[in-house]
């Protein structure tokens, strides 16, 4: 029986030897081939990018160069000065685009507005690409996605005679046409691979035969050689090897393969269903020769792993080969590595999941639903209340609020999320949070410490399955901020050394995390409070204005947004938004310097434009003053807007310095937006800053804001703007009303930049409270003048200000005749105050002095100052104002129903 087994094993391996040359010849054959079709395949690829990038230059080259020469045309700078554009360059561009040979010539602005375009009804919007390069004087190409589909574009500058950047000019083609040209090389180069690829074919295959006749030339001792080590290391190898023919049969099963199933000495060649020894599920997968994966089958006191395979799928004699390796010994290896798995995988959940924001409790519940279920069933984390605010906990302070409460249950016995628990000394939770150590309780039921917190509450959580507690202590950089607390019920088995491990290291992590969040939340308590304490903290009492205001710090921190209302002489007031770039203590120190300088050159009552000049040069000298001091925390930029508004004529002065400009509610409900001249932000220097006048109907609302209203990441500046006019229009509300409206239509919950609004209601002054004329160059005329005082102030019910305001209107109406030019006049208004103002046709100011008791005058101004509760002088372009002031008397009501001012 042995010798019939062993002969048959050698008629198998002359078989495999007389059929090994002719196999291995027709595997070099198909080697070779497959080398040289990817070899013509690359070429062909390299030949094809050539091309394409080829086109692509040609493409780029033709762009610039239409554009440098539509750019650089005679007469387009004067074109481009024109009231309409767009007349004259549409025909242009269009003949120039078809000559050239582009897709598109397109002529903007400096801030990217079409005046031409192949498609008529793009003309007027915003241009598609990047023009900040070439806005710097350079020429710049890109790739981009425009209205006519994929463009390759070049953008080239339009300058003046002095070098300024005055326009844009813009071709490309579609990247469709571009690609086209290199299509049509295409054909050449696919016909030159394929009959490159035939030749090489042909040649190896004529290689490829000779190999064959070289190969049936082997040596039988050569070929014995080759065999005999294929056998060695078939029997030598840690994995058994089977092989099973059509019948049935044993063909082949190597030493490994005898070993780990208990077969016979004799046992190839035997029909697999006659080896006794053999599991029966085991013969059962070898005579099926159906295909199997890593399918686990007992072999006496083993665990082995068959997987099988058919030797020949395309043959009409199927066999199959099956390996099979002893995986008794790394059963209880492969469960330590299936925990220690689950546990990487746990810390590396964590380690991505826990700190995502800086939120204390926010982190905490992080924690808590990283640990369910992997580690404990319910998880609770109870923080020092202090935390929660910033600050450090208080020694010996054992109230903990609780911030997290995650289960495997929404149903859960503990206490609710919020709950402020003062826990006993016996409890885990103080003697974890008083020692900093863990505790680690194996049965609730019987832990009498534990249940002396609340007996109710700790009988319900037994009673709803939970048996076992590890409390883990929050430590982070030696302060305890409070304790974890991870519960077991689905699992029969308490907690264990390796998951207080586990507990410990998420812990940890999530410790970290929290102590930056309390101490972010500090930080940024702190720069909100001062932010807000140099915001106005209530607006001004005024007649001319009503108003109504919104500040929202950023989510990321506190930044140098700001508004302002300041009152000024003869009842008008003041209006001032600005916006310092950037964020933090910094920005907020800023912001407040900015501020309070506005105050002082409002004070000044100087038109908006030269107090924005002043602030520009304040902006420049805190930079060069920081520079020179190396802190490297100048002012990164600022931008403001600011506008005065006189109740009496309606008239609004406006100016700005880079900021958006404002929307005007009509008191029908429409929206505008006007165009105001816009001046460099501040601390750049160079251009001077305009001013425009705006006439408004009483009742007009103005709109005012900082650029984080409509700004946003997800949205261009454009369709912020739009927002808002959709949020304003058509609703006649209040400022207030209107506030809120655009607050919750324009900004999500947590902005991501500072937001300042403020909307003012524009006012009228009744002209039945105003009086005024000329005063006459006469000295006789000042008599005349108290007279006409005089009754205007009894018809007003004033009578107890009349002596007072007799001499006041005396002394300026007198210095005005004396020291001024004409044309003068006088005007007295009731308002909150009784203002009387004289101006005349000089720029020579008054000035207070205090005359000697020997001095025949002098004393004019000073009688003034003390019978009135302010007065000054302002200057207009037709000369100046002297006004003063002085209060109602407490008998009288202030007009337009408003409290009177102290």
């Amino acid at each position: 029986m042995v010798e019939r087994a062993d002969r048959s094993r050698d008629t198998s391996k002359q078989s495999r030897r007389a059929r090994s040359p002719r196999s291995l010849a027709g595997q070099v054959f198909a080697v070779q081939v497959a080398v040289v079709v990817l070899l013509v395949l690359g070429a062909i690829l390299a030949l094809v990018l050539e091309s394409r990038s080829a086109s692509d230059r040609e493409a780029k080259n033709r762009s610039v160069a239409v554009a440098e020469a539509f750019a650089h045309s005679p007469g387009l700078v004067d074109t481009l000065k024109s009231s309409s554009p767009t007349t004259t360059l549409q025909p242009l561009t269009e003949a120039a685009r078809r000559d050239a040979g582009v897709d598109f010539i397109v002529v903007m602005d400096t801030h990217g507005i079409r005046y031409t375009h192949p498609l008529p009804d793009r003309i007027g919007k915003r241009f598609v690409g990047t023009i900040e390069p070439s806005l710097a004087g350079q020429i710049y190409t890109e790739s981009v996605h425009g209205p006519l589909g994929h463009e390759v574009q070049a953008v080239v500058p339009v300058k003046n005679a002095d070098g300024q950047v005055v326009g844009l000019v813009s071709a490309g083609l579609k990247v469709k046409n571009v690609t086209s040209a290199g299509n049509k090389q295409l054909p050449i180069i696919l016909g030159t691979g394929a009959a490159a690829l035939a030749l090489a074919t042909t040649g190896t295959a004529l290689a490829t035969r000779r190999l064959k006749r070289q190969t049936r030339g082997l040596g039988p001792a050569e070929m014995t050689r080759m065999y005999e080590h294929h056998d060695a290391v078939l029997h030598a190898v840690r994995e058994g090897v089977v092989i099973v023919g059509q019948d049935g049969r044993l063909v082949l099963a190597n030493d490994e393969a005898k070993t780990l199933l208990g077969l016979p000495a004799d046992a190839e060649g035997r029909h697999v269903g006659d080896l006794e020894d053999l599991d029966p599920e085991t013969s059962e997968l070898l005579l099926s020769g159906r295909e199997a994966a890593d399918e686990v089958h007992r072999a006496g006191g083993r665990l082995l792993v068959v997987n099988q395979r058919p030797t020949d799928r395309h043959s009409g004699a199927m066999g199959s080969v099956a390996t099979i390796r002893d995986s008794t010994e790394l059963l209880a290896v492969t469960g330590k590595a299936e925990a220690t798995g689950k546990r990487l995988a746990l810390l590396y959940e964590a380690g991505t999941g826990i700190g995502s924001t800086l939120d204390v409790e926010h982190t905490a519940e992080e924690l808590a639903r990283v640990a369910v279920p992997g580690l404990a069933d319910f998880v609770t984390v109870d923080l020092a209340d202090p935390v929660l605010q910033g600050n450090e906990p208080a020694c010996g302070d054992m109230e903990l609020r609780r911030v997290a409460v995650v289960g495997i249950e929404e149903d859960h016995p503990f206490y609710p999320r919020g709950k402020l628990i003062t826990f006993v000394p016996s409890t885990p939770m103080a003697q974890g949070f008083d020692s900093g150590r863990s505790q680690v309780v194996a049965d609730l039921s019987a832990a009498d410490g534990w249940q002396a917190q609340d007996p109710q509450w700790t009988r319900r959580i037994v009673d709803h399955g939970v048996h076992s507690l590890i409390t883990t202590p929050l430590r982070a950089r030696g302060i305890i901020l409070g304790v974890a607390n991870f519960w077991r019920s689905k699992k029969p088995e308490p907690f264990d050394d390796e998951d207080l491990s586990l507990a410990e290291e998420l812990v940890a992590r999530a410790a970290v995390s929290i102590d930056n969040a309390r101490r972010y939340t500090r930080e940024h308590a702190m720069a909100v409070t001062l932010q807000r304490s140099l915001l106005p903290r209530a607006l001004p009492e005024q007649s001319a204005l009503e108003v109504a205001h919104r500040y929202l710090p950023a989510q990321s921190g506190v930044s140098g947004d700001w508004f302002d209302v300041i009152p000024l002489p003869g009842s008008r007031v003041a209006v001032v938004v600005g916006d310092v770039v950037g964020h933090g203590l910094h920005a907020a120190a800023t912001m407040g310097r900015l501020r309070t300088a506005v105050h002082n050159f409002a004070a000044l009552d100087i038109p908006p434009d030269e107090l924005l000049g002043h602030l520009d040069e304040l902006v420049d000298r805190i930079d060069r003053e920081e520079s020179d001091g190396a802190t490297g925390t100048g002012v990164s930029g600022a931008t403001c807007l600011y506008a005065i508004y006189d109740p009496v004529s309606r008239l609004c002065t406006i100016s700005r310095a880079g900021h958006p400009a404002p929307a005007l509610v009509r008191p029908d409900g429409s929206v505008d937006f006007p165009d105001l001249p816009v001046g460099p932000p501040l601390g750049t220097g160079g251009a001077p800053f305009e001013t425009a006048e705006l006439h408004l109907e009483e009742g007009t609302q103005i709109v005012l804001y900082t650029d984080g209203l409509i700004e946003d990441r997800a949205r261009d500046f454009d369709v912020g703007m739009e927002l808002l006019r959709d949020a304003l229009a058509d609703h006649r509300r209040e400022p207030e009303e209107n506030c809120r409206a655009v607050i919750e239509e324009l900004l999500p919950a947590r902005p991501q930049d500072d937001v300042a609004l403020l909307i003012a209601r524009t006012r009228v002054i009744d002209p039945e409270d105003i009086v005024e004329r000329d005063i006459p160059f006469e000295p006789e005329a000042v008599a005349e003048l108290r007279t006409w005082a005089s009754a205007a102030l009894e018809k007003w019910d004033l009578g107890d200000l009349v002596f007072a305001t007799e001499l006041i209107l005396s002394e300026l109406a007198t210095n005005a005749i004396r020291y001024g030019t004409e044309p003068a006049r006088v005007r007295l208004m009731r308002d909150r105050a009784l203002i009387c103002e004289v101006s005349d046709g000089s720029s020579t100011a008054p000035h207070l002095r205090y005359a000697a008791t020997t001095d025949e005058g002098g004393r004019g101004l000073f009688l003034v100052a003390q019978l009135t509760t302010h007065w000054g002088t302002r200057y207009n372009p037709r000369g100046k104002t002297i006004w003063a002031e002085q209060a109602l008397p407490t008998s009288v009501d202030a007009p337009h129903g408003t409290d009177r001012a102290p």
